[in-house]
C-alpha cells in the first residue's frame, strides 16, 4: 500500500460542503499541497462514467468521500428517496472507480445514525446492524450501511485500504443553516442569533429538550481524518467523536451563554415535535487506542462556528 507523501495527490469529494472544505483546510495546515477538487457543475458524482473517467485520468493517491446528501430529521423524513438515491450512487461510483482506477487507499466518512436506534451506550463499532434503525433517518442510514460493507468487501476481496469513519453530529464554519435541512445545532445557532436581533428571549424547541447528543467539530474531525489517512488500522470502522453528549436543553443553554452572554432566556420545548433518538454517544475508544483524541475546546468551537455563521450567512 502507498505510503502519502506530502506530493502526493488527494482527491477530497464534497470540497465544498462542512466536513470536505474542513478536509481541505486541514491537508493545507499540514504541507499536503496537491489537493485535487472539482466542482458539482463539471463533475456529478452520482454519474458513474463521469466518476470513473475523473478518476481514470487523474488518479490520485488517496480519495475522501466527504460528499453525501445531508439533513436534520425534517427532511430526512420527508425526502426519504433523495438521500436513498443520492448516498447510494456517490458511494458506488467513487469506491468501485477507484478499485478499477488502482486507487488502494480512501476514506468514506459515515455517521453515528448507522447504528440501531435502542443501542446500548457508549456505541461500539461492533453494534452495527444489532438492531433497527432510527425511522426518521433510516433510508440515509442504509446507504451509509451499504458504504461501510462496500469498503469491507472490497478490502476482504480485493486487498484495498478502505477505511470507514464514523463521526457524531458535526458543526462548526461552512454548516447547513436552512430551517428545514439543518442539523440541531445549527438550528440552534441560527434561532439564538435571530432572537438577539430581535431583542427578545424566548426560545422555542423541537422536542422537549431532553435528548442526549455528542457533537464534533468540524476541524478535530477533519484531524482525525488526516491522522486516519497515514494510519495502519486492522479494523474498517472507526467511531469519532468525544465521548461526551450532553442534553439539548444544555446545547440550548451554552450557546445563548456565547451569544447572548447578559440575557436570561426562557426555553420553551414543542412537545408535538419529534425528540429522535433519545441518546447517542460514541465509544471513542478504538480511535485513542491508535492515538488520536479531539483536541478543541467546546467553548472555543461553538463561538468560532458562531463567527463563521455571521462571515457567511448575515448580511447587514
Amino acid at each position: 500500500l502507498i505510503k502519502i507523501s506530502k506530493k502526493s495527490k488527494i482527491f477530497v469529494a464534497g470540497y465544498k460542503g462542512l466536513v470536505g472544505s474542513a478536509i481541505v483546510r486541514k491537508l493545507k495546515e499540514k504541507g499536503y499541497l496537491n489537493i485535487l477538487t472539482e466542482n458539482k457543475s463539471k463533475l456529478d458524482l452520482t454519474d458513474q462514467k463521469k466518476v470513473y473517467n475523473f478518476l481514470k485520468k487523474n488518479k490520485p493517491k488517496f480519495i475522501f468521500i466527504a460528499a453525501a446528501k445531508v439533513g436534520g430529521i425534517l427532511s430526512n423524513n420527508r425526502y426519504k428517496a433523495e438521500f436513498i438515491y443520492n448516498n447510494l450512487s456517490i458511494q458506488l461510483n467513487i469506491i468501485d472507480s477507484a478499485y478499477k482506477c488502482g486507487i488502494k487507499n480512501l476514506i468514506f466518512l459515515g455517521s453515528s445514525c448507522v447504528y440501531p436506534r435502542e443501542c446500548k451506550q457508549p456505541i461500539k463499532e461492533s453494534y452495527l446492524l444489532n438492531g433497527k434503525l432510527e425511522k426518521t433517518n433510516d433510508a440515509y442510514a442504509i446507504a451509509k450501511i451499504a458504504g461501510i460493507k462496500m469498503c469491507e468487501s472490497y478490502n476482504y476481496q480485493y486487498k484495498t485500504n478502505y477505511k470507514c469513519l464514523m463521526p457524531t453530529n458535526t458543526f462548526g464554519p461552512n454548516d447547513n443553516y436552512d430551517d428545514e435541512n439543518s442539523h440541531f445545532f445549527p438550528a440552534l445557532i441560527k434561532k439564538i442569533h435571530d432572537l438577539k436581533i430581535k431583542n427578545q428571549s424566548k426560545i422555542k424547541i423541537w422536542g422537549d429538550g431532553s435528548p442526549k447528543r455528542e457533537v464534533i467539530y468540524v476541524n478535530d474531525l477533519a484531524d482525525a481524518c488526516v491522522f486516519f489517512m497515514n494510519k495502519r488500522i486492522k479494523e474498517t470502522i472507526i467511531n469519532i467523536g468525544t465521548g461526551i453528549d450532553y442534553s439539548i436543553k444544555e446545547y440550548a443553554k451554552a450557546i445563548s451563554k456565547i451569544i447572548i452572554p447578559n440575557k436570561k432566556m426562557t426555553f420553551i420545548f414543542d412537545k408535538s415535535k419529534p425528540n429522535g433518538t433519545q441518546r447517542k454517544v460514541m465509544d471513542v475508544s478504538l480511535a485513542k487506542k491508535y492515538g488520536w483524541k479531539c483536541k478543541i475546546n467546546f467553548k472555543k468551537s461553538i463561538l468560532e462556528t458562531y463567527k463563521s455563521y455571521l462571515r457567511e450567512n448575515v448580511h447587514t
